[in-house]
């Protein structure tokens, strides 16, 4: 019995240390966890990278989900299973706010770190393209107006909708609905132009067509390069830091007159520029101390100022005054709110 007695003791020492570390680990760590958009990933690895050579913390762990994938994983609950910041290449919907608040994760601080255009892109191997938003949106909807009627997509070549347009299949390889830069060419793209068509009853329409022409080649930007690499007469789309990293290899349309540039992208002028985000959840703060530091370096000038290093990869810096107005906010800690969103 005694030595019964002993071997109980020993087992419950054991079990109530492995309980210990079990706590410490499910409620300390060191290393960040960051999800969510593809765009927004070069970004926020740079920042990473850095974090991780320049102070004692690990290099943050980074998974490319796409904006709607990552803001899924992000508002799940506030478990430290779960990640501590989430990044879009849009802005977080009233949707996704309730769902996190519903599931505990009250105190959240949004972070706009600057602006990306979303290129329209193809083999430069081609001619040089200007394309229109209409253009494009009648190559890729399910549905578009022949003789005031809406039918299915007939055009299966780009000179089949203007005959001025090349004379080549038309297949794109884009995100998928995970995306916030697919969430972006729908809004800033496809609903631009239907919802002032009288075809489309006054109502923005952005139903993609599903017989090939658009095809779902997944939240690696890289990939799609890749693609558009061997496929060269095809066009892929995906934010303008990849045009940029690939410039020797890529060139992107100019759409409706205005080719994408930084410079017309921050203005705005280029039409299917967008900004982007990062989002902490705040009650993981004192458990992951190493969020503080990332925060501060990713929000700092040195980053994403004019003349920060995530422009030279590039990101679009926003006006000074901006970017001052957001790097106080984040300071802050400023609870974002379901009205900031509407």
């Amino acid at each position: 019995m005694k030595r019964f007695a002993v071997s109980t003791i020993g087992l419950a020492a054991v079990v109530a240390a492995s309980m210990g570390t079990a706590h410490a680990d499910n409620h300390t760590r060191e290393q960040i966890r960051i999800v969510g958009s593809s765009t927004v990933f070069p970004f926020a690895s740079y920042v990473a990278e850095e974090l991780g050579a320049t102070t004692d913390w690990p290099t943050p762990v980074i998974e490319s989900t796409g904006s709607g994938g990552g803001l899924k994983l992000f508002c799940e609950g506030a478990g430290m299973d779960t990640p501590d910041i989430t990044n879009a290449s849009r802005r977080m919907k009233p949707s996704e706010f309730e769902r996190c608040q519903e599931n505990g994760v009250k105190d959240i601080t949004e972070a706009m770190v600057g602006y990306d255009g979303i290129a329209f892109a193809q083999s430069n191997t081609n001619d040089s393209i200007a394309l229109t938003r209409e253009q494009i949106a009648m190559a890729l909807l399910e549905k578009v107006p022949v003789d005031g009627k809406l039918v299915e997509n007939p055009y299966m070549k780009w000179s089949d909708i203007d005959s001025s347009l090349p004379d080549r299949e038309i297949r794109v390889y884009g995100p998928p609905t995970t995306s916030g830069t697919r969430d972006a060419f729908e809004e800033l793209v496809l609903e631009a132009v239907t919802e002032d068509m009288e075809a489309y009853g006054g109502e923005a329409y952005a139903n993609l067509r599903k017989d090939g022409a658009y095809i779902d080649a997944g939240e690696n930007d890289n990939l799609i390069v890749q693609k558009l690499e061997k496929d060269t007469a095809a066009f892929g789309i995906f934010g303008y830091s990849f045009l940029e990293e690939n410039s020797g290899k890529l060139s992107g349309a100019s759409i409706d007159g205005v080719k994408p540039e930084p410079e017309a992208i921050g203005s705005g002028e280029y039409p299917v520029s967008r900004s982007l985000w990062f989002y902490t959840k705040n009650s993981h703060a004192d458990e992951v101390p190493a969020m503080a530091d990332y925060v501060k370096l990713f929000m700092s000038d040195k980053m994403i100022s004019d003349l920060g290093y995530l422009k030279g990869i590039g990101l679009i810096p926003m006006p000074e005054k901006l970017l001052k107005e957001w790097q106080s906010k984040v300071a802050e800690r400023k609870q974002l709110e379901l009205s900031d969103l509407k």
